[in-house]
């Protein structure tokens, strides 16, 4: 059953999010988890010419990526963290949209050699409507590929969170988690032709590890290396082909 989503208190929510996230220190990074220099980096994108990050925060990846000479895009539901990210890359040419996901994607616009979201809104829209939207802006052979907290055991489907502690104003969001067959499931009723989701574990026994699914839509050449292949391991950090690029760190 679909749930109840506030768009109005939800965009408030990410607004303060936004207000402590940027710190002064930070470069332009790419890591698809949640640990410095664990896993593998933007060679899961493919050789992308273009991308569009869904849910891109403080877009530090976007700004990795346009600095490697990458088309890139994005698009973020908070006005405030748009607003901050524009300043802090602007001339990087990173190009950050303000909008509501599924909105955005419905609308007209660019297709994309790659469509990646890290902690982003692959995890808080609702998989049945974005993944055909998603697919809808891939170029023929494009990815798509997300990174998120696995799932708690047992605990499937919509997950709501409250913001700010369980006293006050009721504040909260969704958060979608399912066991990696079943997001298998979801992308290939969408329409991708070949999909793959792992859990690759956390650099310490016993912490959290990092889910990362990638999707293909049709049109690409049979051979597509699989996750394994990609260093989904605790010291991955493989070459990245994208273009003008050297040798770049997956340093968060």
């Amino acid at each position: 059953m679909p749930v109840p989503h506030d768009i109005p208190a939800e965009t408030d929510l990410w607004d303060t999010f936004a207000e402590s996230a940027f710190k002064a220190d930070a470069q332009p990074a790419f890591c698809w988890t949640q640990y410095a220099g664990h896993g593998p980096g933007p060679e899961l994108l493919g050789a992308p010419r273009s991308v569009l990050e869904i849910g891109c925060g403080t877009g530090r990846a976007l700004a990795f990526l346009a600095r490697h000479g990458v088309t890139a895009h994005g698009v973020d539901l908070s006005p405030v963290m748009v607003r901050k990210s524009t300043e802090r890359w602007g001339d990087t040419g990173a190009v950050i949209a303000c909008g509501e996901v599924l909105e955005w994607l419905a609308a007209p616009g660019e297709t994309y050699d790659a469509v990646y979201s890290i902690f982003g809104a692959a995890w808080f829209a609702d998989p049945g409507r974005l993944f055909p939207l998603v697919r809808a802006r891939l170029t023929p052979g494009g990815m798509f590929v997300f990174s998120q907290p696995p799932a708690i055991p047992g605990a499937y489907g919509p997950q709501g969170m409250y913001k700010g502690g369980f006293a006050g104003k009721a504040v909260f969001t969704y958060r979608y988690s399912y066991r990696p067959a079943v997001w298998e499931r979801l992308l290939t009723r969408a329409g991708f032709a070949s999909v793959e989701a792992r859990v690759l574990d956390a650099p310490e026994p016993g912490h959290i590890g990092t889910l990362i699914v990638r999707a293909v839509a049709p049109g690409r050449p049979a051979g597509m290396p699989s996750l394994s292949s990609h260093a989904l391991s605790p010291k991955g950090s493989a070459s990245v082909p994208i273009p003008e690029a050297s040798s770049p760190t997956t340093e968060m």
